[in-house]
């Protein structure tokens, strides 16, 4: 037990020493102050601006911010759906693998478009090379630099006094691209290689076993098989097995992943190279590799709230926002480690399995890796959810129903304990901006934040991102539970399915892209109805927050009296906490206990 919360105080700890300098980084980037890497990428960043004609003196108005987003965005969609459709007839392709099915591919495009890297398919065995690293990587580095953009837009609407400009998207975009996200990842695959992640552009490889194995004829692994090696007979406590079959090979799949891992992380996208994401050992092999994947997850989410303190020139507010994410996510961590570690009491009826600490892992061990153990895959589980980050090292589908539920809940909160880059942030200062309203009505005060009056333009807009998650999971996981052919693809049935189903919707509506398993997502329903969530799930928090900074720039600054609420204090923490929580216990727990609670309760002995 020691051991195991010394790993989870060194992950945390590393975390938080990390981001307060990227933050100021972060900032100075984003101000066009000179910095450490300006002397190499000031004349690239110029030389961009020139190519592209961008005037990096122009501001927009947020309308103009978000038809360059949507405009942007939507050209991603068409580029990477293409190069699906037709990636049997491109290079980069030595698997030969054919194209993608129109509907799969529009599937893909949204979903790695909008930073939600939801995957519907097996990587290395659908999609070429070239696909991969032109169309997914570039996708994960863009992605994650809109939700910055929109996030600093939001920061001058806050900053700015009595003006309409909120930067240039184009000029946002290319000094987060340069200065933050690309030094950042090639240093970070530099030393996933280094730690064995794969990066070639061989084609895969089929290589002998060191023991042969039996499988049944649907692939599953006869345990305690005995194979003759001369005869290939398969025999299972004396009797022979004709319909087995003996397994001799193995495909080894190869590519550029460490490229895509390091984005895929530090970007909050989460989309694998491989099938199974970051449980496979050539895409997260080691302890070491686990450790620098799961700290990128939330470096830049992290850091990105020391940065609007710095930019906001109130580094108590924050600290503040900061301290409530971090809140919220301990005591994730916390309810899903102690679920995780004490199992169920049918996993240990009869004694029939060791969950003990003594000399191993003890927990529920089932469906982690043990390179990993229960620690460092409950850690992972509790980033990505708290991230809109959809990797995996453990299958999630075989989490404890406490644990599922953490996961689960995580997202449904709208992807605001830290959430993804830039759209976290902006999401939890939406609801910021509701408490603050909430706190007003309670102390018959005008509400104000950050020297801003909240009047009822900001909240209509406030109120509709924090409510934008919950209508379409609910509307979506609504609409798919009446549809016949949904139901029968779960894995399972009862509450554990409907959990399947439930983890589904909430996980492309809250752009985190993860799968609870057991649920086959590729069906043309499916894939057409995530993908619509998805892009609403995006597209309209980041209109409501540039209408909302549109309107803060375009009003005057307020004095601070003694009468001004304080969003600094731990009061105020503790208030956007309980709003946050609030909203999701009363969006989502009639269909949570139907769900994972329902499960628990069925387990209870």
């Amino acid at each position: 037990m020691g051991n195991a919360i010394l790993q989870y105080t060194v992950y945390v700890g590393i975390l938080i020493l990390l981001a307060i300098p990227l933050g100021k980084y972060i900032k100075n980037i984003m101000e066009g102050n000179y910095t450490i890497l300006s002397r190499w990428l000031l004349p690239v960043e110029k030389g961009i601006y020139a190519v592209l004609h961008i005037d990096r003196e122009e501001q927009m108005t947020w309308k103009q911010y978000a038809a360059a987003v949507f405009v942007f965005s939507l050209l991603g969609i068409l580029t990477v759906f293409l190069l699906q459709i037709q990636q049997a007839h491109l290079a980069g392709n030595p698997q030969h693998l054919p194209n993608v099915s129109w509907d799969l591919a529009f599937n893909t495009a949204v979903s790695f478009v909008t930073n939600t890297d939801w995957q519907a398919y097996t990587g290395e065995a659908t999609l070429s090379y070239l696909t991969q690293f032109a169309g997914l990587t570039v996708q994960n580095f863009v992605s994650a630099a809109t939700g910055i953009a929109v996030l600093f837009a939001l920061i001058r609407g806050f900053i700015k006094v009595k003006e309409q400009g909120l930067g240039n998207f184009w000029v946002d975009m290319t000094r987060i691209i340069i200065y933050i996200l690309l030094p950042l990842n090639i240093v970070l695959a530099f030393f996933l290689v280094g730690g064995g992640v794969i990066q070639n552009m061989h084609a895969a490889e089929t290589v002998p076993l060191v023991e042969p194995i039996a499988v049944n004829s649907d692939g599953t692994v006869i345990t305690g098989a005995q194979i003759d090696r001369e005869t290939g007979k398969v025999t299972l406590h004396g009797k022979n097995i004709d319909t087995a079959v003996v397994v001799t090979k193995q495909f080894i799949p190869m590519g550029p992943a460490a490229s895509q891992v390091a984005i895929k992380q530090s970007g909050t996208n989460g989309g694998g190279f491989m099938g199974v994401n970051a449980a496979h050992p050539l895409e997260n092999p080691t302890p070491f590799t686990n450790l620098l994947e799961m700290l990128s997850i939330l470096l830049i989410p992290a850091a990105l709230c020391f940065t609007f303190g710095y930019s906001v020139k109130n580094k108590k507010q924050g600290i503040a926002i900061f301290a409530a994410m971090f809140i919220c996510l301990i005591m994730a961590v916390g309810i899903m480690a102690v679920s995780e570690q004490a199992g169920t009491s049918q996993l240990v009826q009869h004694g029939s399995v060791n969950i003990t600490m003594v000399d191993q892992a003890g927990g529920n061990m089932e469906g982690k890796e043990s390179r990993f153990g229960i620690a460092s895959s409950v850690v992972w589980a509790a980033f990505t959810t708290a991230a809109s980050n959809g990797s995996v090292n453990s299958m999630l589908d075989s989490y404890t129903p406490l644990g599922g539920f953490i996961a689960m809940l995580q997202m449904q909160l709208g992807e605001v304990i830290f959430g993804g880059v830039g759209c976290g942030l902006y999401g939890m200062l939406a609801f910021a901006i509701l408490t603050v309203f909430i706190a007003g009505l309670m102390i018959g005060r005008t509400p104000e934040f950050l020297g801003k009056k909240i009047e009822p333009y900001e909240m209509k807009w406030a109120a509709l991102i924090c409510l934008a998650t919950p209508m379409v999971i609910l509307i979506g996981s609504g609409i798919a539970a009446m549809v016949p052919s949904v139901p029968a693809s779960l894995g399972n049935t009862g509450a554990r399915g409907f959990s399947e189903l439930l983890y589904t919707y909430s996980s492309v509506g809250g752009n985190n892209g993860s799968a609870f398993a057991g649920f086959n997502a590729n069906t043309p329903f499916v894939n057409i109805s995530t993908s619509l969530i998805m892009l609403v799930s995006r597209f309209l928090p980041i209109w409501g927050t540039l209408a909302i900074a549109g309107s803060l720039a375009g009003k005057k600054k307020i004095a601070v009296t003694a009468g001004t609420l304080s969003t600094t204090n731990s009061m105020f923490v503790f208030l956007l906490i309980m709003v946050v929580l609030l909203i999701g216990a009363l969006s989502f727990f009639p269909a949570l206990a139907l769900g994972p609670l329902a499960e628990f309760f069925g387990t209870i002995r």
